[in-house]
């Protein structure tokens, strides 16, 4: 794992933009697509505003998936994250294709259909973050790390549906959705590379966790420390227990 501190959360999002749109460059001139998963969370703003702002890239040549979404909200909700990557960075780069995870009247189905679209070729980049609760995507403890599925239904613990209230996502806790999609575990460690952005207070805890507790399903994230071409990007306040 490698991992930088950076001065700022501002700094933070700077740097990793950086290191992502030069790594972005180098997959665009060894292949004629690329394939992105993106995070939905506050922690990624900062990272996707440079990002954006990166010049000499062909977006038409990504292929854009995000790693998970809320079930049971309505339509065009503002938290869901298909629609806060919408707003954030798909309608404001012109993407080769976005393949969002739309939840209807049968998850199954759609975790089926997304883990075939997922399945056409490999994963270039991922661009995750961790949850308070040492989360991957929607990966809860105790996770399963070597799960065989690509993408399933998930009934997310306590902590995590409290981060969504403390985020500012939704005003009470049982606005929460108790259900949603998630790609597995498996699924985003088999991308090539992965770049994780944990700013925060809130994260200090869980940035300790993943950098020095065993590798197991009960600290989700430290099975990072298992991928070749992992790099965290940390502020002061995320790395202060470190």
């Amino acid at each position: 794992m490698d991992i930088r501190i950076a001065n700022s959360r501002q700094h933070l999002g700077e740097i990793a933009a950086r290191e992502i749109g030069f790594e972005l460059r180098r997959c665009l001139g060894r292949r004629r697509n690329v394939r992105m998963v993106f995070a939905a969370a506050p922690s990624q703003s900062e990272m996707l505003q440079h990002l954006i702002r990166e010049s000499d890239l062909d977006w038409t040549r990504v292929t854009a998936f995000h790693m998970d979404e809320y079930l049971g909200l309505a339509p065009g909700s503002p938290q869901l994250f298909h629609e806060w990557l919408r707003r954030t960075i798909f309608d404001r780069l012109p993407f080769g294709a976005v393949h969002r995870i739309e939840p209807g009247a049968d998850p199954e189905r759609i975790c089926v259909d997304y883990s075939a679209l997922l399945g056409q070729a490999p994963l270039d980049l991922c661009l995750a973050g961790i949850g308070v609760n040492s989360h991957l995507a929607f990966n809860d403890p105790p996770a399963d790390l070597s799960d065989p599925r690509t993408v399933k239904v998930v009934t997310l613990d306590p902590v995590c549906r409290r981060q969504q209230v403390d985020d500012g996502c939704f005003a009470r806790l049982e606005d929460v959705p108790a259900q949603a999609i998630t790609l597995s575990i498996p699924m985003l460690m088999s991308a090539e590379r992965i770049f994780c952005c944990v700013p925060g207070p809130q994260k200090a805890a869980a940035v300790r966790s993943m950098i020095h507790d065993p590798i197991s399903g009960l600290v989700p994230a430290t099975v990072l420390r298992r991928h070749p071409h992992c790099t965290v990007y940390l502020d002061p306040e995320s790395a202060a227990l470190l």
